[in-house]
């Protein structure tokens, strides 16, 4: 494999020999290239890196035009050694605080194939750490911030904040790592988002050196920072933001509690007699499932069969319902289901008109639509922060927003009376809101929504008839 070291330096004039000298002997020969990234240094780290001599070490020395930050100038390497073909590379830093001699171990799991990216760790080693130097403020802090972020992200890692690292390059250029922050966090976005990514991370023990060198971190600003971005990863991986950091990988969730948009829909459907059931934007098909446990026929449309899909209907039907439902699917259905649909199409008024059709002449139609007039978008607007998220209310395939007043426009036009209209709180149940605290909230949700629903319901839920139905 293309191994190859990425030295960042920054004022490291007096220890740029003396790390570079410690790369281990029989390691020399075996690395394609060792890049020294001079960050636009005040004083001769570029001069000493060009003074450098030594066959057995292939250099390539670069000095920025200006200072890129300790972020910008790690994406500048990896960068550099994605496009020169490194199959590994190492980032190793020009202050000689982590130690060049470690770098095999660094190397070993990515070149075995049992790792994505492989951390080293001052914590391994209990009471390394301090042997070797570190302050003792730092060193509490390491272990806060630490103990902190595993907790926010279900991580395990017994070191978030050491620099001394190796990734698989293919891995790294799967990442958004250049939109990343040009600071210190940068080193912690990484690893959010391979933790987004699901990738494979492996530690190994280093030793601890404290030696004279300048720390360049405020400590304070670099916490904040730190633990920002980790909520962000936990936000994205439950939907919220643009998922830079976290993502949100399943599949949207089942909500069956009776607050939700799922579980008000099953509420609505009449368990009198069997029924035929279309289940339009189906996704995975929990509904529908809950509904043929019931005793009812259910056919499923959607963009994509999702695992499990023609398991849990009794048909499925594979369509954009964009330009309308395919003939294939029929009609004579006596309720249509359209949960979480509506919104993503450019003209509402098309599809609801189009679900009418499909339906017997006392057939009903359940649907549900967020409500951009919950507290949320409104927050977000009102601080001039409206952007799109993974998920929910903002969801970025959303081509249509409303407001109770709006979809109850968008329903007269179809000809459709709402025969029953409710209001859906906060999915805590798919946030992952649990125990006391999810009860609690969900209490306090469902009372403020039944208050005042155009500010904090969810989603409207509403059951639509025929006009000439209703008389």
């Amino acid at each position: 494999m293309k191994v190859g070291v990425l030295v960042v330096a920054y004022n490291a004039e007096s220890t740029l020999h003396w790390v570079l000298d410690r790369i281990p002997p029989g390691l020399r020969e075996d690395l394609v290239e060792v890049l020294v990234m001079d960050d636009h240094s005040t004083d001769g780290t570029y001069g000493a890196a060009q003074d450098y001599v030594d066959d057995d070490l292939p250099l390539t020395i670069v000095r920025h035009e200006r200072n890129l930050g300790y972020g910008g100038n790690q994406k500048a390497g990896y960068r550099y050694a994605i496009d020169h073909g490194w199959d590994v590379v190492v980032l190793l830093h020009g202050d000689g605080q982590y130690a060049p001699e470690k770098m095999a171990d660094i190397i070993a799991p990515i070149v075995d194939g049992d790792a994505d990216a492989v951390f080293g760790s001052r914590m391994l080693d209990p009471g390394g750490a301090r042997r070797g130097g570190m302050p003792m403020y730092k060193y509490v802090g390491n272990r806060i911030l630490t103990t902190a972020q595993n907790t926010i992200t279900g991580a395990g890692l017994s070191e978030w904040h050491s620099g001394y690292r190796a990734y698989r390059t293919a891995a790294l250029d799967e990442l958004d790592f250049v939109g990343n922050s040009d600071d210190f966090d940068f080193d912690t976005e990484v690893i959010l988002q391979l933790l987004g990514a699901r990738k494979t991370i492996v530690e190994v023990p280093i030793p601890t050196y404290y030696g004279d060198e300048i720390s360049r971190v405020n400590g304070i600003a670099y916490a904040k920072n730190i633990m920002v971005d980790t909520v962000r990863h936990r936000l994205g991986e439950a939907g919220f933001g643009r998922g830079e950091l976290g993502q949100k990988q399943e599949a949207y969730a089942y909500k069956p509690s009776p607050n939700s948009s799922h579980g008000i829909v099953l509420e609505l459907v009449d368990d009198a007699k069997p029924l035929r059931i279309l289940d339009v934007g189906c996704g995975p098909g929990w509904v529908a499932a809950e509904l043929r446990r019931r005793g009812h026929h259910v056919s499923g449309v959607d963009l994509v069969a999702d695992e499990g899909v023609h398991e849990r209907t009794d048909e499925f039907f594979e369509a954009d319902v964009e330009g309308g439902l395919p003939d294939a699917v029929g009609d004579g259905f006596d309720v249509v289901i359209a949960a979480d649909v509506i919104e993503h199409v450019r003209d509402p008024d098309a599809l609801l008109a189009d679900l009418a059709g499909r339906m017997t002449t006392d057939g009903a139609i359940l649907a549900s639509v967020p409500n951009f007039g919950h507290w949320y978008p409104r927050a977000r607007t009102a601080a001039g922060l409206f952007d799109y998220d993974q998920r929910g209310i903002l969801d970025r395939t959303h081509m249509r927003f409303f407001t109770r007043r709006s979809f109850r426009r968008t329903v007269a036009h179809t000809g459709l009376v709402t025969t029953a209209e409710r209001y859906a709180g906060l999915p805590l149940d798919v946030l992952g809101v649990d125990g006391v605290v999810g009860r609690s909230a969900g209490l306090v949700d469902r009372v403020i929504t039944k208050l005042w629903p155009t500010m904090f319901a969810y989603q409207f839920v509403v059951r639509l008839e025929p006009a000439e139905h209703t008389r």
